[in-house]
């Protein structure tokens, strides 16, 4: 099994590096960190009394990692689930913050195992997840992986500016649905046919 460290930098690699996309809410972000994230934590790395997109660029991939593992694995208690859910769900924390918790704990009432819906990690929605891994196994990651995917969908439904990030412009899947299905075995990634007839819709 891999370490919360190895699982970290594999999140870096998938993040990359800087970026300032004016489509991504997120702002400017390196290595997957956000400048939103560095002001909460106070992160002025070039001391000149603000925290800004200069900021951002002078992280470090040791830095992000730390970040991630402290802030994104830790705090929000990633540890309280079956190791085979860590990457996974640590990965989405990255990525969507507690939205990565809300969707394991509605993914909790398909398996007939409801939970409150509040994003917080405890021993209510642990507890469920770790009843429904010994019944269902690997499923339970596919079916995670798939409930990412979805979320993705559901964010480009509703806006325009968010498609290019789960499309490219050559129509085939973009990286939100790359990055999900990353965690969901083969036979459950979508076909190039469906995931065309998913995404008709958007012109």
């Amino acid at each position: 099994m891999k370490t919360v460290r190895e699982i970290a930098n594999e999140i870096i690699v998938r993040e990359g590096g800087y970026v300032n996309d004016p489509d991504d809410p997120g702002g400017a972000t390196n290595f997957g960190v956000t400048i939103h994230t560095m002001r909460r934590l106070g992160m002025d790395l070039d001391r000149d009394g603000d925290v800004d997109a200069r900021d951002v660029r002078a992280l470090t991939k040791d830095q992000a990692v730390d970040i991630f593992i402290r802030h994104y694995f830790e705090q929000p208690r990633i540890r309280l689930l079956p190791p085979a859910m860590h990457s996974t769900v640590f990965d989405m924390y990255v990525n969507a913050g507690s939205n990565a918790v809300k969707i394991l704990q509605r993914l909790m009432a398909e398996f007939q195992e409801p939970v409150i819906v509040d994003g917080v990690l405890g021993p209510q929605t642990a507890g469920a997840v770790e009843r429904i891994y010994e019944r269902a196994g690997e499923f339970l990651v596919d079916a995670y992986g798939i409930a990412r995917r979805n979320y993705y969908f559901r964010i480009a439904d509703r806006r325009h500016a968010s498609r290019k990030f789960a499309r490219t412009r050559a129509g085939g899947k973009g990286g939100w649905i790359k990055r999900a299905e990353e965690f969901i075995r083969p036979e459950f990634h979508m076909s190039d046919a469906e995931f065309r007839q998913r995404v008709a819709a958007w012109g």
